[in-house]
């Protein structure tokens, strides 16, 4: 109809000249009816409606778990994707290597069990918003996740139907020892290096004083004090290592180690002390190689622990034997064996604690530090290794190493 207008003003003008100027109107009224029906009807008609049913056309359908997956695959952190019935779509490696690989379609709950971690995810399936959790597991070692669930905004690529939800899991395990081994540090540091402390400080003092001029008295005074220093030196380094021992707790050792030299190396280091104390120190060694995946320098430092600790508080017994099973048919084991006292039953259960000790007296007179112990068990948890005690009041004790 817009193409007609210009035509149809240009007519309505004519026919209103011709009124002005004096010429018949119903004439000219006529004739400009009889031009507009010509234009009208040399109009081309205009194309009927097409009334045929048209079939809506979808979206062709999209599948974004490839590329989600993709994307995830780059993270180290551990990632599951999750549908609306709360089963598992994709995982990445690094769940597959913290949580162990779970069949695609399984439940979730197959893998975590966490009440608490599967309330979340289904609150945030019903309520669409994101929500975050801390969650901490005890085995093989202590490890701490912040956990967050979100929706994956999906829309305009796949059909609104389709929804899917990322779990994500952030270890901040390093982050929650180094925190608690600042205040046990603190704590137990400051426990311990008191006395020595004070003993320095008093004997100076007296050196300082009454014994000002007292060759005799200085020098014995120096030889304790020197005695005091050392030991304060032993607990520093215990600690020190102690808190790096925390820091890889959950990473397992790879490398093949050989018991059999490793455990002759620690009994040849620790002769001299045997013999100063009036101890033999045998060995039962297998045939062949008794291999173990671990650190060879931790595990010197495990056998050195105990080996020296057998000495040291079975030296009534004269005699530590050492015994390594090849575990061929069953798991490998070194046991060190002493005669000496024994140990009670109440206190078998806490030895690996820090600072423990049976007697104190008798553990600072053998210079110990109340940290041998934690520190073994810290290496074998590492090694995912067990430490058995048994002891029996004036037979012996008997310290096992269970890989």
């Amino acid at each position: 109809m817009r193409r007609e207008r210009p035509l149809l003003l240009l007519l309505s003008l004519l026919a209103l000249i011709a009124i002005v100027a004096g010429l018949d109107w119903p004439g000219v009224l006529v004739g400009w009816l009889l031009l507009v029906f010509v234009a009208i009807a040399r109009r081309p008609a205009e194309p009927a409606a097409d009334t045929t049913p048209q079939l809506e056309v979808d979206q062709p359908l999209f599948d974004p778990l490839p590329f989600i997956g993709a994307t995830l695959e780059t993270l180290d952190m551990p990632v599951f994707v999750v549908g609306e019935d709360v089963t598992v779509l994709y995982q990445n490696n690094a769940a597959e290597r913290s949580f162990g690989a779970l069949p695609l379609g399984s439940h979730l709950s197959a893998r975590l069990r966490s009440p608490g971690i599967l309330d979340m995810v289904r609150e945030t399936i019903a309520t669409n918003e994101p929500n975050q959790m801390e969650h901490s597991e005890r085995l093989p070692s202590e490890r701490v996740f912040i956990l967050r669930v979100a929706p994956v905004d999906l829309s305009g690529v796949v059909p609104p139907s389709t929804k899917l939800y990322v779990l994500s899991f952030r270890d901040v395990s390093e982050l929650r020892r180094i925190d608690r081994m600042r205040s046990d540090f603190v704590a137990n540091a400051s426990h311990e290096l008191r006395t020595p402390l004070a003993s320095l400080r008093g004997f100076i003092e007296t050196m300082q004083g009454p014994a000002r001029s007292d060759p005799a008295a200085r020098e014995r005074f120096l030889g304790i004090m020197f005695d005091q220093a050392t030991r304060m030196s032993r607990l520093v380094d215990d600690l020190l290592s102690l808190s790096r021992l925390e820091l890889k707790a959950h990473i397992a050792p790879d490398q093949s180690v050989d018991l059999k030299p490793l455990i002759a190396h620690v009994r040849d280091a620790l002769v001299p002390l045997a013999d100063e104390l009036g101890v033999e120190i045998r060995l039962h060694l297998p045939e062949g190689k008794v291999e173990v995946l671990g650190d060879r320098d931790e595990l010197v430092q495990v056998f050195e622990n105990l080996i020296e600790n057998a000495c040291k508080y079975g030296q009534e017994g004269e005699l530590v034997e050492v015994f390594l099973k090849n575990g061929t048919a069953q798991p490998v084991e070194v046991s060190i064996v002493d005669k000496g006292p024994g140990i009670p039953a109440e206190h078998v259960p806490r030895l690996t604690e820090r600072f423990y000790r049976v007697s104190v007296a008798d553990s600072r007179s053998k210079k110990g530090t109340g940290l041998g112990l934690a520190i073994v068990k810290h290496i074998l948890t590492r090694h995912r290794a067990r430490l058995i005690v048994k002891s029996e009041i004036g037979k012996g004790t008997e310290f096992t190493v269970r890989f």
